[in-house]
């Protein structure tokens, strides 16, 4: 049987939502507990900025294909993130509990949720 990989670009922003950050990663529960981890910290864009609220993401079965839409969306002008935000997620709530079950994180450390790669709950409806 051929084992089944999962990956998500997605955006982050900050509580006041004047920053975006566009990544994309293969385990979607641990990055955004990275991010949170991160936060007020110069270790990175996302802990500098205190970006660690989930506003959008996409789910692909290919590497690929995910890693060039990522940049694709990191090309786009900050307008256009905000109309493809607002097309998937118009009110610009954050996400980060849907998508994680919980939020926010108990403990950095705790890194829980279906790490076995089973988010089938987490495709975008076609």
């Amino acid at each position: 049987m051929k084992k089944e990989y999962n990956f998500w670009v997605y955006i982050v922003t900050n509580t006041d939502k004047t920053t975006l950050y566009t990544g994309v990663t293969n385990n979607i529960v641990r990055r955004l507990t990275e991010h949170y981890s991160n936060a007020g910290t110069s270790k990175s864009f996302t802990g500098s900025y205190h970006c660690s609220n989930l506003v959008y993401y996409e789910y692909y079965k290919y590497v690929l294909n995910a890693i060039a839409r990522e940049k694709e969306i990191k090309n786009l002008s900050r307008e256009q993130k905000e109309i493809l935000i607002s097309g998937f997620n118009p009110d610009w709530i954050f996400l980060n509990e849907e998508v994680c079950g919980y939020w926010p994180p108990e403990s950095v450390k705790r890194l829980t949720g279906p790490l076995d790669g089973d988010w089938k709950g987490l495709e975008p409806p076609l």
